[in-house]
């Protein structure tokens, strides 16, 4: 069986679905495979736990997509982001700074959602869009490239002639394994606890980095559950350690997280299952071949800091779609598939430098370099100049509000 399409995306994750969701909404055909379906209730066995923080340059393009106004009331704003350094001798703060979004825009940083949640909302999204097929349980396995078209060969056998192939199908990409590019990656032996807490002081819409040794212990507001203030946990450290507090009693685990986040919440309580994930940075060599494009962790991994992963895989998407428009009868020839690569390779390549150097700071263990962390967020946060741009910075998009307001 053989059937043409103008895109198909390999990848069901939230960047894959987003993106079927932008390109079917753009008036594109599109088919979307991914062999493992999406699982879409937080209790499931499987769920991703994790959340994802959207941040303002990324609302534009969840508005387009048509996702923005499924999205948005279960999300949790958030309004400054918190840096806290517990390096002294005990894990107590000793050094709080609040970048508030305030201070460069009329709407907060981001919204917080959780990622099984949103896979349930982009499902509904895409049975709401004639133009696409999305084929869970279905993989990409081949493709033969040609001048006019990808010959693309899935999992149970259907070929498909598409104009353009996305690769949006993870960090082992089937797609870039096919097209032959290579990819840098850096392991750093950490791990990340993912889990989600309760507890008695409401978290304000404040997101916290809490910095001592192995990784940050980040605590990002999620709406209220049964009633008390929650908030989503990555919980970064050696692998051995990680691999220690998965394994604790749940009471022990309690302790040992409350003590980790210097306090600040007052008691926190376990509300989720903990699901550990591995923790690389990787940049693809090349984010193009012939008719074809890889976006997201087919094109670059990062740490879960600063809220940059998944709003980096948007800002792909975002500039792929404009390219695409203008193309609108043939989005996979070399003036968008090329032009995506020089738009967005070296944003992405110096992104990822900046994140592992954020990283491996947040990873020192030795006292002395510790307070030399601590002294040198000190100096960037007491200049104001230093700070704004810092903030734009890790919005991704020199600062510009986002069209919501603040809430």
């Amino acid at each position: 069986m053989r059937e043409t399409t103008d895109i198909l995306i390999s990848g069901g994750g939230v960047a894959g679905l987003t993106a079927a969701c932008a390109f079917g909404s753009a008036g594109f055909r599109v088919i979307c495979v991914d062999p493992a379906p999406p699982i879409t209730e937080g209790d499931a066995e499987g769920a991703d736990l994790r959340t994802t923080a959207f941040l303002q340059p990324s609302i534009p393009v969840l508005q387009g997509a048509g996702l923005w106004s499924r999205l948005e009331p279960h999300a949790a704003p958030l309004q400054v982001m918190r840096i806290i350094d517990a390096g002294g001798e005990r894990p107590e703060a000793r050094l709080i700074k609040d970048f508030d979004a305030a201070d460069i825009s009329d709407a907060p940083f981001g919204w917080n959602l959780p990622n099984w949640l949103l896979r349930r909302e982009m499902v509904a999204r895409l049975a709401e869009l004639p133009s696409v097929s999305f084929r869970p349980g279905i993989g990409f396995a081949r493709m033969l490239t040609r001048d006019t078209e990808a010959l693309v060969t899935l999992s149970d056998g259907t070929q498909v002639a598409a104009r353009l192939v996305i690769g949006a199908d993870g960090r082992t990409s089937p797609v870039r394994e096919a097209l032959g590019i290579g990819a840098k990656t850096t392991r750093y032996g950490q791990r990340a606890l993912a889990f989600a807490v309760t507890h008695m002081i409401p978290h304000g819409n404040v997101s916290t980095e809490v910095h001592r040794s192995g990784g940050p212990f980040t605590l990002v507001p999620l709406p209220d559950r049964d009633g008390r203030p929650a908030s989503a946990v990555v919980w970064m450290d050696g692998g051995p350690e990680v691999a220690r507090l998965a394994a604790l009693p749940v009471p022990d685990f309690e302790t040992e997280m409350t003590a980790r986040s210097s306090g600040i919440l007052g008691p926190l309580t376990l509300v989720s299952r903990r699901s550990v994930w591995p923790i690389i940075s990787q940049i693809a060599d090349r984010l193009s071949g012939p008719r074809t494009v890889l976006m997201a962790e087919a094109a670059h991994v990062v740490p879960p800091i600063g809220a940059q992963g998944l709003n980096m895989s948007l800002a792909d998407l975002a500039a792929l779609l404009d390219l695409a428009r203008t193309h609108q009868a043939d989005p996979g020839v070399p003036a968008v598939t090329d032009a995506f690569h020089r738009a967005r390779h070296l944003e992405v390549r110096a992104r990822v430098t900046g994140i592992d150097l954020l990283n491996r700071a947040s990873m020192v263990r030795t006292p002395v370099l510790r307070d030399l962390r601590a002294k040198a967020l000190d100096a960037l946060y007491s200049a104001s100049p230093i700070r704004h741009t810092l903030m734009r910075a890790g919005l991704g998009a020199a600062g510009k509000s986002a069209t919501p307001t603040r809430r």
